[in-house]
């Protein structure tokens, strides 16, 4: 068996300063990103035996929901990894954080919200332009860490500063960006509940190593998994979407303090500080630590660039200050503080950064003892998104260009199709690794060392499954059952198709794709999710959910097992063996089988005669044999069958049978038996390696190996020996060809290469041999360099628009509450020889604020490839938010920042689209309407708003009405009950909202006439105003009784009971106003208003006419309606004020006036001199 060098013991020692036991951390428990902190994936305590998984027991056995919706944005989302813990209760909970700040903790086995708990307001994706990788909020995206010291769960959280911690935002209202702030956060796993000194506070936090930096919390984003070592806990940090000014970095905090006690900048130089990258981010992968001191993790794009492609080659040991592109070897110090030892950073690094292929898109995994050899002790592996994987010496990582003609140094390079974003599977039985390429299959490969000692890497299978296209497919995760040989399982989810693959990790021999176990189809897991383990059991986080998958934990039957065979030769059969089962359960054993194999074999006349019922704590026997078809270690399970008594027992029972076979004579192949070759021209050498197997127990002599360039049958040519003993084949250089082969014993062949031009190539290699003749066959295609062309569609469907530098695609005019859909093409115009040109970024704006999108997250995503000469579209749309007839026009963009594989490096489209409602009424000379709309007025505020009714039928709209109106001269128009129109001078008291008014016009259905108001409870108008007559005013002052008008002061409202108060002079208009009637009325003592309209002018008060309640008069102004003028039989007076001295101090002094208001004197029947005086 495999032992990891980084296992959960590893994993353990990194936590603890000190040994000692924690009794609640439990066998099963995941309590780090990828199970330990070599980060490999590999886990072998959970007890998920092939057999059980595969069976139809297996499957989605609770699903808890997350409830998370802040202010109706969406259901949250889980893209840091659950963890599993047994707290003190000795009971196993999952712990989930999700996107919008929520923790929650489940029973591990019932799916039971046990608690839940909300640590802060999301911070909303709408404040970070258009970058929605995360949508719609960011809240916790780092996976966590618990301490089993402790209890006490690690984690970072993204939110906002307190004044916005009401919540009181959306993203149509967001708090902004600098308003952004990063907590560390120390959460009790017993009640959720917030350790003493947490949470820090992570904003403007300068950096140790370069004090001309800090880090800014709105602008960056903490992605990767977080590491404890002892008593620190370090963070990774990168940018969102490579926007702002950010500068990738680590920190660290003490686990007890939460003090900040490291914080170091991968941009480290004398540039300016405007010099952004080397975020770290590794799509939430987790920073590694190998157990003694070092940590290593990988970087992304970044423009210091002090390392240019035409510089000298730099050793990894002369660490540059700018971590750009690179894998980071760092030395922890007692202090918690990290310094660099070591970098690897690809040759082509300057440009990886013009086309945005961060190395940093998987996390650097430090690979178990198994993956090892004499010259290459220590490997790590890491893919970016160039699509190049790379297989490192960890203890001397390579630096920069010191390989053969300043290339890399690395154990191995693969050239894969596409993008990779995901940590490899790792697997030590067999020395596997899985690489889950974006849309194309999952590729295999095989560790093994060369005879000099060096390690060689060979592609030996794929998933015949492809993976999905938009960016998101998973970590690869492994597990067995203790390190069994043949319990190995390879786990991944994606965001399309089957979201949970689980295949069994053994390649077919035969080179057969992988061979899938279960698939299964739920909800929306997060981008880059994995698996994570508890008991028997599998977890996933997604949008709104945990999903649990497993099976009943109650087996009917305890059998001996696994039963081990002694070493058999091919073909050959060994002695019976044994199986005992005792019941568990009242049950009835109704078959049994060996599943998927001919390797073994029941020995039919030792099987009980079936069914066979038996009562609990009862036996039965029965035998087996090793049969072995192939060579090498094989497996198989019995699966006995029973039909059980008791609920919640498995229907079905595996028993592992194992043996390994040998062959007695030298037995030859080639694994895998097709190479192919797919790159650019000027991309320089690409390798790959074939296998050359003896499975034998005798050694194996090459007589002859033949090439040919046409078929496998030949015509053979002779190679052409180079230099150093390669044989060149046309484009071709096959290296390590062995002359014999030693028993049980694989010799590693290299394939190189290195077109000098466009083209399909080909050669057919016969191997004969002592033990049998072999073929392999190498192809090869190399394409020229791709170019980008886009083009969007022209608004009227004509043709195509080419994108032109600065410039932006337009929708034109679109009218409110219409959807105006066009393509977006990107074309591969290249030669006919170009090579598929790849989208190694692309943002699209779905999801986004306004009324310009995409329609999708996944035409044209990252990692889409277009052919020579083909096209690929993805949809874009303009819908403007229905308006009212009369507005301005509206603008709405989106871009979509988009880098290729090309060398035209990054292009941001932008998308412009012009909302235009529709100009009704007379028209400007710029052709805009002279009646503008205003809004939706409330009408009976107490009376009718607007003076006339010109209409109401059911042909009533907007055009017409407005025509009416201007027509008659009228200052406003109103839209009413859907078939009215109004006309009036004054405008209405009280503005409403645009839901007030909702009724659709009875001639045009296209926008509304009015409405009853949001509450259904009210008369609303839709208003146009004159703008050649209208003051800019959309809101008057309140409606209260007119105190004075000139040197005229209100007297009172009069209740005229026979005859008017008085009527010297008299007008009535629409326009009447208490100013415009005080001017009419110049010269005269007293002047009122009645019926909203009229206007009286005299100088006594009918005696007929009393002094009522001021309410008495409440009908609006026809000309204003935030003044009273009078009502019927009711009229509001006005008089006019006089002034006469106050006391008399001295011939011609006075000190003060008093004023005097005529009315009294008028009235007063005791009037005479010296009341005058």
């Amino acid at each position: 068996m495999a032992v990891s060098l980084f296992s959960k013991v590893a994993a353990c020692l990194a936590v603890l300063s000190f040994p000692q036991v924690s009794l609640s951390l439990g066998k099963t428990d995941t309590i780090t990103w990828g199970g330990d902190v070599s980060r490999t994936g590999y886990e072998t305590t959970h007890n998920l035996d092939p057999q059980t998984v595969s069976s139809s027991d297996f499957g989605n056995i609770w699903t808890a929901k997350l409830l998370g919706n802040f202010n109706g944005i969406g259901a949250e989302q889980v893209l840091s990894q659950p963890l599993v813990y047994t707290t003190g209760d000795g009971i196993q909970y999952v712990f989930v954080a999700t996107t919008q700040n929520n923790l929650y903790k489940i029973n591990a086995k019932t799916g039971d919200v046990v608690k839940s708990r909300n640590i802060g307001v999301p911070f909303l994706t709408a404040d970070i332009g258009g970058c929605n990788d995360i949508f719609p909020a960011v809240g916790v995206s780092g996976t966590g860490v618990i301490d089993p010291a402790t209890g006490l769960w690690y984690l970072t959280s993204k939110t906002y500063s307190e004044p916005f911690q009401s919540g009181n935002f959306g993203p149509s209202n967001p708090p902004g960006r600098p308003q952004g702030r990063y907590y560390f956060h120390a959460i009790s796993t017993e009640d959720l509940s917030e350790a003493p000194n947490f949470p820090t506070l992570v904003h403007q936090t300068p950096f140790r190593n370069n004090k001309n930096r800090w880090l800014v919390a709105g602008d960056q984003h903490q992605r990767p998994a977080l590491l404890q070592v002892g008593d620190y806990i370090y963070t990774g940090w990168a940018s969102h979407c490579i926007q702002y000014n950010y500068t990738g970095a680590i920190i660290s905090f003490h686990k007890t303090s939460g003090a900040i006690v490291e914080s170091y900048a991968m941009q480290g130089g004398a540039e300016p500080n405007t010099t952004p990258g080397g975020g770290v981010w590794m799509s939430g992968g987790g920073l590694a630590y190998d157990g003694a001191g070092s940590m290593f993790f990988s970087t992304g794009n970044g423009y210091a660039s002090q390392l240019p492609a035409t510089g000298h080659p730099v050793s990894g040991r002369n660490v540059p200050t700018a971590l750009e592109e690179a894998v980071v070897h760092m030395n922890i110090a007692d202090n918690g503080t990290i310094s660099p030892v070591d970098f690897f950073m690809p040759w082509e690094k300057t440009q990886l950064d013009g086309a945005d292929k961060d190395l940093g898109t998987t996390p650097f995994q430090l690979l178990p003892s198994a993956f090892s050899c004499p010259n290459d002790r220590r490997v790590g592996i890491i893919t970016g998104k160039s699509g190049k994987t790379y297989f490192l010496n960890a203890d001397n990582l390579g630096g920069y260009q010191q390989g053969a003609n300043r290339l890399d140094d690395a154990i191995f390079v693969y050239q894969n199709e596409n993008s990779v974003y995901s940590a490899a599977g790792v697997m030590p039985l067999g020395k596997y690794i899985y690489i889950n390429v974006i849309n194309y299959q999952t590729r295999v490969f095989q560790w093994s060392c060369d005879a000099g000692g060096n390690g060689a890497v060979t592609e030996v299978t794929r998933a015949a499954e492809k993976n999905a296209q938009p960016i998101g497919v998973g970590h690869g995760t492994t597990t067995s059952v203790d390190g069994r040989d043949g319990t190995g399982l390879y786990w991944m989810t994606d965001v399309e198709g089957p979201k949970l693959r689980i295949y069994d990790s053994t390649p077919p021999s035969n080179g057969d794709p992988l061979r899938l176990l279960r698939a299964f189809n739920f909800g929306n897991p997060g981008k880059f999710a994995h698996p994570v383990f508890g008991d028997g059991k599998a977890y996933i986080g997604a949008t709104g959910a945990l999903y649990a998958f497993g099976s009943p934990v109650n087996l009917p039957l305890n059998c001996t097992g696994p039963i081990n065979f002694a070493k058999t030769s091919v073909n050959g059969t060994s002695d019976a063996q044994f199986i005992t089962c005792t019941t568990n359960v009242a049950t009835q054993v109704t078959s049994f089988n060996v599943s998927g194999s001919t390797n073994f074999a029941l020995v039919k006349e030792s099987l009980p005669t079936l069914p066979l019922t038996l009562a609990a704590g009862k036996q039965f026997a029965f035998q087996a044999r090793f049969t072995p078809k192939a060579v090498g270690p094989l497996s198989s399970d019995v699966i006995i069958a029973t039909s059980n008594a008791a609920a919640g027992s498995s229907s079905t029972t595996p028993v592992t049978l194992s043996g390994t076979s040998n062959s007695a004579a030298g037995l030859f192949a080639i694994q895998p038996i097709t190479v192919s070759f797919n790159t650019t021209v000027g991309a320089g050498e690409v390798q790959k390696s074939a296998f050359f197997n003896n499975d034998g127990d005798t050694a194996v002599t090459v007589s002859n190996i033949q090439f040919s360039v046409v078929s496998e049958t030949g015509p053979w040519i002779d190679p052409v020996t180079t230099d150093d003993n390669k044989k060149q084949v046309a484009q071709f250089t096959f290296s390590n060809l062995p002359s014999t082969i030693p028993a049980n014993t694989r010799q590693t062949v290299g394939i190189a290469y290195n077109p000098p031009s466009a083209g399909n190539h080909a050669v057919f290699v016969k191997v004969t041999t002592t033990g049998g003749t072999k073929l392999l066959d190498v192809f090869g295609a190399t394409g020229s360099t791709p170019s980008a062309l886009f083009e969007f569609q022209k608004p009227d469907g004509s043709g195509w628009v080419q994108y032109v530098p600065g410039g932006n695609f337009s929708f034109g005019n679109v009218y409110p509450g219409q959807v105006l859909t066009l393509q977006m093409r990107i074309t591969n115009n290249g030669s006919n020889t170009a090579s598929p040109l790849g989208l190694t970024v692309s943002k699209p704006p779905f999801g986004v604020t306004g009324f310009v999108k995409a329609a999708n997250s996944i035409d044209l995503a990252e990692g889409t490839q277009i052919a020579a000469g083909q096209s690929a579209t993805a949809n874009v749309f303009c819908a403007p938010p229905e308006r009212q007839v009369n507005t301005p026009d509206t603008q709405a963009a989106a871009p979509w920042r988009i880098n290729t594989n090309s060398d035209q490096g990054a292009v941001v489209l932008n998308f412009v689209c012009n909302a235009a409602a529709p100009q009704v009424g007379p028209l400007l000379n710029n052709g805009s309407a002279q009646h503008s709309y205003l809004g939706c007025y409330a009408d009976q505020t107490p009376g009718r708003q607007l003076s006339s009714m010109v209409y109401g039928d059911d042909n009533n709209a907007a055009g017409r009405c407005i025509t009416q109106c201007a027509a008659g001269g009228y200052n406003f128009t109103g839209l009413l009950f859907a078939r009215e129109c109004w006309c009036g001078y004054a405008l209405p008291l009280k503005r409403g909202t645009s839901d007030d008014c909702n009724y659709r016009c009875t001639g045009d259905n296209n926008h509304t006439c009015g409405g009853n108001g949001v509450q259904q409870d009210s008369s609303f108008i839709d208003l146009f105003a004159d703008t050649s007559k209208w003051d800019g005013v959309l809101q008057g002052p309140a409606l209260l009784m007119t105190q004075t008008s000139g040197d005229y002061k209100y007297a009172g409202c009069y209740a005229e009971t026979n005859g008017k108060t008085f009527n010297t002079k008299t007008r009535a208009s629409n326009l009447n106003t208490i100013d415009s009637c005080r001017q009419f009325c110049a010269g005269s003592q007293l002047f009122g208003l009645q019926y909203g309209a009229e206007c009286y002018c005299g100088s006594t008060i009918a005696a007929t006419s009393t002094l009522t309640d001021d309410s008495q008069c409440g009908m609006t102004c026809k000309g204003n309606n935030s003044q009273y003028c009078g009502a019927g039989s009711r009229m509001q007076l006005l008089d006019l004020v006089l002034y006469k001295p106050l006391q008399l101090i001295g011939v011609g002094q006075y000190d003060g006036f008093k004023r005097v208001e005529i009315i009294q004197r008028l009235i007063n029947p005791n009037i005479g001199a010296n009341s005058c005086a």
